[in-house]
């Protein structure tokens, strides 16, 4: 027993539905597309800052390693205020973004631990989100 096909006058807007389906498809695909490129802009931009903050840090402990090297000549010389502290502090603001509201801080102990502490927030980055940072430690002997 065959079914007879339905008259045209009942099957009238199947196709008009059938493109907005395959419009609504085809946007979500495409928002979902430009939802990822935003993302990856942001984490590459994340990226940048934490691989320039890697670089500011082994910049000082490099210098600090050709400098003298006694705990007390580190400690005047290289802790937060010091005159090799601020020289570096400049590289600091002009590389980072908003290190004036979140200064390096830079300690050395009496066994010539340093703990270095780079702090920043991207430009793009509301009040309400944590800072970045970025921490090392190393011993100059």
């Amino acid at each position: 027993m065959s079914i007879a096909p339905k008259p045209i006058s009942q099957q009238s807007g199947v196709v008009l539905l059938e493109s907005l389906i395959a419009i609504l498809v085809f946007s979500l695909g495409v928002l979902g597309i430009v939802a990822m490129q935003a993302m990856a802009f942001k984490q590459v931009t994340d990226a940048r800052y934490r691989s320039e903050a890697t670089l500011l840090v082994d910049q000082l402990l490099g210098t600090m390693r050709v400098s003298e090297r006694s705990a007390a000549a580190l400690q005047t010389k290289f802790s937060t205020g010091g005159a090799g502290y601020t020289e570096w502090l400049t590289n600091v603001s002009a590389t980072l973004p908003d290190v004036g509201t979140y200064p390096p801080s830079v300690a050395v102990d009496a066994q010539g631990v340093v703990t270095i502490t780079v702090r920043w927030r991207a430009p793009n980055e509301n009040a309400s989100v944590r800072e970045h940072r970025y921490d090392a430690v190393a011993q100059i002997k």
